[in-house]
C-alpha cells in the first residue's frame, strides 16, 4: 500500500489500490460458480469501503470530528498517518506502520492470502475430477477459503478500523457462514455418505493442527 503525509481526495489511490488488492484475491479465489461470485463480491465491497476512507473520503474521521478535538487536542486527523485511529487511541507512538496492531495486520493478511491461494490449488483440483476436496487445508477445516477472506478484512481492521468497515464486518460474517451452509447443502446432495462422514470428522472453522489427511473419498 501506499501512504502519504496528508492527503484524502486521491481517487487515483482509491482505484489503484482497490484494483490491486480485489485482483490479487481474483488471482486466488478464481471465482466460478455463483456462490463464488458472492462471496468475492461481499469482500470486493469490503476493500472499496476501506480504500475509499483511506484516500478518498475519511467519513469517520468527519463523523467523530467532535470527540477526536475534545479527546486529542492538537491531533490532525486528517493527516494521514494520523488516519490509523487506533493508533492514537491505544497511545502508541512513532510510526503507525511499525505498531504492534499494523504488523499483526499484515502477518493477517500475508496469511489470509496464502490460505486462499493454498485452498484453490486443492478445491480447483477436486472441481477438475468431480470428487469431494478433502486433502491440504480441507482436510484441517472445511471451509478455508472463507477463512482466508475473513483473516484478511480482520488485518485491514486493525490496521484501518472504519464505521463502514466496522458495519460490515459482522454483516459479511453472517454472509460467509449462509454460503458455507448452502454449499454443504449441495454437496451433501452430490456426495451423500462421503460429505457427511468428511462433515463428522473435519471441523467447519477452526482448523485441526495436526494429523493432516491426504486421503479423499
Amino acid at each position: 500500500m501506499m501512504h502519504g503525509d496528508s492527503a484524502y481526495g486521491l481517487w487515483t489511490l482509491v482505484i489503484l489500490n482497490s484494483a490491486i488488492f480485489i485482483f490479487f484475491a481474483f488471482s486466488f479465489a478464481k471465482p466460478q460458480t455463483k456462490t463464488d461470485w458472492r462471496s468475492f463480491g461481499a469482500f470486493s465491497a469490503f476493500i472499496i469501503a476501506l480504500f475509499t476512507e483511506m484516500y478518498g473520503f475519511p467519513l469517520t474521521i468527519y463523523f467523530l470530528s467532535g470527540w477526536l478535538a475534545e479527546k486529542y487536542p492538537g491531533v490532525d486527523f486528517l493527516s494521514h498517518e494520523n488516519g490509523h485511529l487506533l493508533h492514537t487511541m491505544l497511545g502508541f507512538e512513532g510510526d503507525p506502520h511499525f505498531d504492534p496492531l499494523h504488523i499483526a495486520s499484515n502477518v493477517l493478511i500475508v496469511l489470509g492470502f496464502f490460505l486462499l491461494a493454498s485452498a484453490w490449488n486443492v478445491l480447483h483440483k477436486a472441481q477438475q475430477t468431480h470428487s469431494l476436496a478433502t486433502t491440504g487445508w480441507y482436510a484441517r477445516c472445511r471451509h478455508p477459503q472463507y477463512i482466508a477472506f475473513i483473516m484478511i478484512m480482520f488485518g485491514f481492521l486493525l490496521q484501518w478500523p472504519t464505521l463502514p468497515t466496522l458495519g460490515m464486518f459482522p454483516i459479511l460474517l453472517v454472509v460467509y457462514v449462509r454460503l458455507a451452509k448452502r454449499e454443504e447443502r449441495m454437496a451433501i446432495e452430490e456426495f451423500g455418505d462421503a460429505y457427511r462422514h468428511y462433515m463428522e470428522s473435519t471441523p467447519a472453522w477452526i482448523p485441526k493442527l495436526n494429523n493432516l489427511k491426504t486421503s479423499t473419498y
